[in-house]
């Protein structure tokens, strides 16, 4: 067997959607859905949106005479089956990187030129 290494780096993958974003899911039971990017997680290249892979959680009580309850919450899910959504042109889109004339680097929709950032 191989051994191990000790202070391995976890990966970190690089996103293209961030805290934030409007977002289209484009695979899975939640296809088509449109949603607001809650959270980003780069450890595993996931992502939360709001009101996408909704998973329920019943909770007990606990205190004394406090009733149980279910608890509905988003879920991760992969950030490749997401794409950035365009709201004025209702549409999907990949992205890439340009610079402005005052040289920022920024996002933009490659379907309909919008700039995000």
């Amino acid at each position: 067997m191989a051994a191990k290494k000790a202070n391995k780096k976890p990966v970190r993958y690089r996103m293209h959607v961030k805290k934030g974003d409007t977002v289209q899911v484009i695979a899975g039971s939640d296809k088509a859905k449109v949603g607001e990017v809650l959270a980003v997680f780069p450890k595993t290249s996931q992502v939360i949106v709001k009101g996408v892979n909704l998973k329920t959680k019943h909770v007990k009580p606990r205190q004394e005479g406090e009733s149980g309850q279910i608890i509905t919450k988003e879920a991760p899910i992969p950030s490749c089956k997401v794409m950035l959504y365009s709201t004025k042109q209702n549409v999907a889109s990949r992205i890439c990187y340009t610079y402005t004339e005052d040289g920022r680097k920024v996002r933009m929709l490659k379907k309909t030129g919008e700039i995000i950032d």
